[in-house]
């Protein structure tokens, strides 16, 4: 398993949650690494992405303001910081990692955690 995702869980509107994805070693510290996440009977969307090297740090507009991506040293990875949680934030989320911070296209990344479920009820 390349990356490892963790944190998911059942939360009220409102809250807070923090996501974890683990890559296995330290050369996924070069990649560009990306949030997605999938509610029942939709596309996957963009959440967010960070770029290690540049820090660059890039949005979807459903979240911006609420959500923050950053990283995690210790385990080559990166949280994703979610606030004000909302019932349609509702979804599985997967990290990802690729080489494209200008693409919020998920074919442009190379490796996926298995996605982690967040369920806020109203």
């Amino acid at each position: 398993v390349q990356l490892q995702a963790s944190g998911g869980g059942l939360v009220q509107a409102g809250d807070s949650l923090r996501l974890s994805c683990a890559g296995s070693d330290s050369t996924f510290r070069s990649y560009v690494w990306g949030w997605f996440r999938q509610a029942p009977g939709r596309e996957r969307e963009f959440v967010a992405r960070l770029g290690w090297n540049s820090g660059t740090k890039v949005y979807g507009d459903s979240v911006k303001g609420r959500f923050t991506i950053s990283k995690d040293n210790a385990r080559n990875g990166v949280y994703l910081h979610m606030n004000s949680l909302q019932p349609e934030d509702t979804a599985v989320y997967y990290c990802a990692a690729g080489n494209n911070i200008w693409s919020a296209n998920s074919r442009d990344y190379y490796y996926w955690g298995q996605g982690t479920l967040v369920t806020v009820s109203s």
